[in-house]
């Protein structure tokens, strides 16, 4: 059988991308010396990512790409860059021989599936994490800002950065942009794809910038209780706007005041839009936002939630005890149950914080949501399936596939009662050809499928290791990793961790994340034997 495939072409463009991956690592070896830390970590990542990425370079010194040879760079740069994320994590806790002594022995990124798993969940911007209750004061502050800087480089994409900036990918970039873009397709807004990815990267940069300065504006206004210092400004805005959720608190965002929620709450809302739709909000055209179905459904959905939750935590619905597993104890339970329960600000504060946490999957917690009542907690979990706008940095499922399923069941309902009538699915007044609609139920479809079976899978590999887990936290587990989510329920939870997973599941996880950010099909296409036949 001969391969159709130029992969030489695929992994000499995926050495471009790990070259260029060495500029970002310029920003943790500044933190590193800015607080008098060793930046051997960073050298040591920046040389071996500079020896890699020159080799496969090689393989293929001109290359040439079509839509095969997309997918599979995109799959692979994916599990590249992950990769080299584990690099400054196992030189911190384990040194490097005859040079440098461990700087945190004994740290949990030691074990290779651990750092593997915190590194995919970095790029992914999954925010699963491994650290638990881990504060930015056990490791460097230099490798806990690359754990932030890994969501920001993912959020927008790595691949379309790559595009962006890198002249040999414009040929072709239309075709990497669309395997890696996080929804159906992206919009093109100017002639040139090259300059779309410029497009949106200013755009998501410039966001960024101003989140981060709006959040270190509190702290320099003496807001009470912001606590939010230039470090904690920065390693916040690089994980918001990606919808990443990693945090160097232990405590997540419940660790600064509710002035600093209520300015992350609008930030989240913006990172799980349409990028595209911001751009035309910025240039002069913001009516394009509520003309757009999507963004309205997008909205809609998230209010829907807030509301539902806000009546339940404002008329008590919080747990009735401690619950196995649960990462608080009765008196933060009692805090939290007196401090909401009947006082709307706080109640409408936490409902609609952790609402649009987890529906534009960014993950962040301004209160350990575990607290709530099992009715609130379902609400969360049906949230993890919702997912953001296409074209924005948010995972899950997104909710133009779900108005495109539910336009459609509707057409079938209508056309079974006149079997006459032909009826188009019809989407802010344009047409969406039946190929289009096949694709979104075949995707909707094998996400769902792909759940459950991670779910029974994951579930199998904890009860082959005697590890007690509730079939709530598999659950919401898988749901959390194939979603691009981060945290889930109890043990998983906000606060918690997905260490006492066994390495095996952790690869599992692994896989499910790098899967959930590829949007299932580009990986699955990879796999299939007509792919590589020519």
């Amino acid at each position: 059988m001969s391969i159709r495939v130029d992969y030489r072409a695929s992994l000499s463009l995926v050495g471009t991308v790990l070259k260029y991956l060495t500029v970002p690592l310029c920003l943790p070896v500044a933190v590193a010396l800015s607080y008098g830390e060793t930046v051997a970590p960073f050298l040591l990542t920046v040389a071996l990512t500079l020896l890699v990425g020159a080799g496969l370079e090689r393989l293929a010194p001109e290359p040439d790409i079509g839509a095969r040879e997309g997918f599979l760079m995109v799959a692979t740069t994916w599990i590249a860059v992950a990769l080299v994320g584990t690099v400054p994590y196992l030189v911190e806790a384990h040194g490097i021989p005859l040079l440098l002594e461990p700087i945190h022995p004994g740290s949990t990124l030691g074990n290779p599936a651990n750092a593997l798993f915190e590194s995919m969940s970095g790029f992914t911007t999954t925010g699963a994490t491994v650290l638990g209750t881990i504060n930015v004061t056990d490791h460097t502050r230099g490798v806990m800002i690359w754990r932030q800087l890994t969501q920001w480089l993912g959020g927008m994409g790595i691949v379309v950065l790559a595009v962006a900036i890198l002249p040999e990918l414009s040929v072709g970039g239309a075709q990497l942009m669309d395997a890696e873009a996080p929804g159906p397709g992206i919009e093109k807004l100017s002639p040139k794809i090259a300059e779309t990815a410029r497009v949106l990267w200013g755009a998501y940069l410039a966001i960024t910038v101003v989140e981060i300065l709006l959040l270190y504006g509190l702290d320099l206004a003496g807001m009470a209780g912001a606590n939010m210092d230039a470090y904690n400004a920065v390693a916040h805005g690089l994980t918001t706007m990606p919808t990443g959720g990693f945090s160097p608190q232990a405590r997540s965002i419940e660790a600064f005041s509710a002035a600093v929620q209520w300015v992350i709450i609008p930030f989240m809302v913006i990172a799980g839009t349409n990028f595209a739709l911001i751009w035309h909000a910025l240039s002069g055209s913001p009516e394009k936002l509520w003309r757009d179905t999507e963004f309205r459904g997008y909205l809609g959905a998230m209010a829907v939630l807030t509301a539902i939750i806000t009546g339940l935590l404002f008329t008590g619905g919080f747990a009735t005890g401690v619950p196995e597993g649960a990462t608080f104890d009765a008196a933060y339970l009692q805090q939290y149950a007196g401090m909401i329960s009947g006082n709307l600000e706080p109640a409408i504060r936490h409902a609609l914080f952790q609402a649009v946490s987890i529906v534009t999957t960014t993950g962040y917690a301004s209160m350990d949501f575990d607290v709530f009542g099992a009715p609130a907690q379902y609400v969360l979990l049906f949230g993890m399936f919702v997912g953001g706008s296409a074209g924005s940095t948010g995972g899950s499922i997104k909710v133009i596939r779900w108005i495109v399923v539910a336009k459609a069941v509707r057409r079938e309902l209508f056309t079974t009662a006149h079997p006459e009538a032909i009826r188009p699915v019809r989407l802010g007044g344009r047409t969406i050809d039946e190929r289009g609609v096949r694709g979104i139920f075949t995707f909707t479809l094998l996400y769902i499928a792909i759940f459950f079976l991670g779910a029974l899978v994951l579930y199998l590999d904890v009860a082959r290791a005697g590890i007690e887990f509730t079939v709530l936290e598999v659950i919401s587990g898988t749901a959390s990793t194939l979603g691009n989510v981060g945290p889930a329920f109890y043990r998983l939870g906000p606060m918690g961790s997905y260490l006492r997973f066994p390495d095996s599941s952790k690869l599992f996880m692994v896989v499910l994340m790098w899967a959930g950010r590829l949007e299932i099909l580009p990986l699955l296409v990879c796999l299939t034997p007509e792919y590589w036949r020519r």
